[in-house]
């Protein structure tokens, strides 16, 4: 046990006093005793103790005095109790103003200490969540955001002045845009910041998975349902509920959404009983969901429920000197984070970044930056880390044709194929796969989802994702 852990033992007999002392001495504390109620106040204000140990039962100010005052103005220090044999329920009033817990006499020592311990570390971990929390609170601040588009900034201004309220917020953007981000600066700088953020992605779960991730199951409500579950908006309450790609919700989980946002309350999946929640719901989409109401796939009043203060976040591309801005930002970043003596960019190098559409926005900016910084070995990145469309690049194209049946392969394909570098990235290959598969298909998306092994709706999706269009 560490030596620099600090003890007030608090009693008005000597020989308890002196019994306790020596004993936590004996463990490695620092041990300061005092015998009444006023002393050990004045002890508490000129000294930082990690623990106290009170008895409750002394003449003059009592312990649930003590305790009380103790509360108001060291609320962090936490407090066992001693108690005498059938004074339980003087104990519980302590519990009740605060105390960790109590023992009665006659009592063992070493009862005694593991509660201290106990004690102690639970200070620890809430100390130590409380710093998690502090920094979090400065990483997601406003003060933090980088760049100066107009638009951005408006953006950025309105998110500011939605986190102090409890309004639902819709994000609208292009995947990559940074609206997770702007949802969890909204979280952490609302009353809400001691409360949870919890992420949902809509998308991800299957139909048949997302309500009972949302809201949960009893036990027995379905097949695998061996015990019951606790849903993300139980376990989001007191803080708030991201609901990434919103539109992709079917319409029976969206009647549930409904619900929660008019009256707070769901039922478990297979349950009767009805839960509360205090949640704030911060949803999120890069489809239009105007069209998605029109064309019946999006409820109407859940849209107007969840567009109460709706932020769009452009795309990196229609954000000027952003890029560059942003550029050099994950230039630093991952330089020190690596420890790599990477400085700045060659002009070729800030050329091509610029003159890129960045599709992926700031999440595919990011990647490239730091796959860049890896490749660096100088002070200078060169269009050839970069690996970008219209970077140079010494690794010659990769003949993927034979990964392909024979048949899908005509001679414009192949040529098509001979142009993706074996630098491209999992995304850039996906987009040219499914772009093929549906071309060649006709797009039949039936027929191009079963040739790549995934249903129709995922496929719709990627189809939004990449911005894909028929010919």
């Amino acid at each position: 046990m560490a030596n620099s852990r600090s003890i007030l033992i608090v009693d008005d007999e000597f020989g308890m006093r002196d019994l306790l002392a020596r004993a936590f001495d004996q463990s490695g504390y620092h041990t300061r005793a005092e015998p009444d109620g006023p002393s050990a106040l004045r002890a508490v204000q000129e000294n930082s103790f990690d623990a106290v140990v009170l008895d409750l039962s002394m003449p003059g100010m009592n312990g649930l005095e003590v305790l009380r005052q103790l509360k108001e103005h060291h609320s962090d220090i936490p407090v066992v109790i001693i108690t005498a044999y059938g004074s339980t329920h003087t104990a519980i009033d302590a519990l009740r103003l605060g105390a960790y817990d109590y023992v009665t006499k006659p009592f063992e020592l070493e009862e005694l200490q593991t509660l201290v311990e106990r004690a102690i570390e639970r200070k620890r971990l809430i100390d130590e969540n409380k710093f998690l929390r502090n920094e979090l609170k400065q990483k997601y601040g406003f003060d933090n955001i980088i760049g100066q588009d107009p638009n951005t900034q408006r953006a950025y201004i309105v998110a500011a002045q939605v986190a102090r309220t409890d309004a639902t917020v819709l994000l609208l953007g292009e995947t990559g845009t940074g609206k997770e981000y702007l949802a969890r600066t909204i979280h952490y700088q609302s009353d809400r910041a001691n409360g949870p953020f919890i992420k949902v992605n809509c998308a991800a779960l299957p139909e048949t998975l997302l309500e009972s991730e949302l809201f949960g199951h009893e036990k027995g409500a379905f097949t695998h349902a061996v015990a019951r579950r606790i849903g993300r908006f139980e376990a989001a309450n007191g803080g708030t509920i991201f609901l990434d790609e919103i539109g992709e919700m079917n319409p029976s989980v969206q009647a549930k959404l409904l619900r929660v946002l008019q009256e707070k309350q769901f039922e478990r999946v297979g349950g009767s009983e009805t839960i509360s929640v205090n949640v704030r719901v911060i949803a999120a989409t890069n489809c239009d969901l105007e069209a998605a109401v029109e064309e019946n796939r999006f409820r109407k009043d859940l849209y107007y429920r969840l567009n109460v203060v709706s932020i769009y976040l452009p795309p990196l591309r229609e954000r000027g000197e952003d890029v560059e801005i942003f550029a050099q930002h994950f230039l630093l970043y991952y330089a020190e984070e690596m420890g790599k003596p990477v400085k700045h960019f060659s002009d070729e190098a800030m050329k091509a970044i610029k003159s890129h559409s960045w599709p992926g926005n700031i999440r595919e900016l990011e990647n490239a930056v730091q796959r860049a910084v890896i490749l660096c070995n100088g002070e200078v990145i060169r269009p050839e880390h970069l690996m970008i469309e219209g970077t140079n690049s010494n690794n010659k194209p990769r003949d993927c044709s034979d990964r392909l049946p024979k048949a899908t392969v005509g001679v414009q394909e192949q040529d098509d194929i001979e142009k993706l570098p074996v630098t491209a990235s999992l995304r850039e290959v996906e987009l040219f796969h499914i772009k093929r598969v549906l071309e060649y298909t006709n797009w039949n998306q039936s027929a191009a989802a079963q040739i790549l092994g995934i249903d129709r709706k995922t496929l719709r999706n990627k189809i939004r994702e990449y911005g894909l269009e028929k010919k």
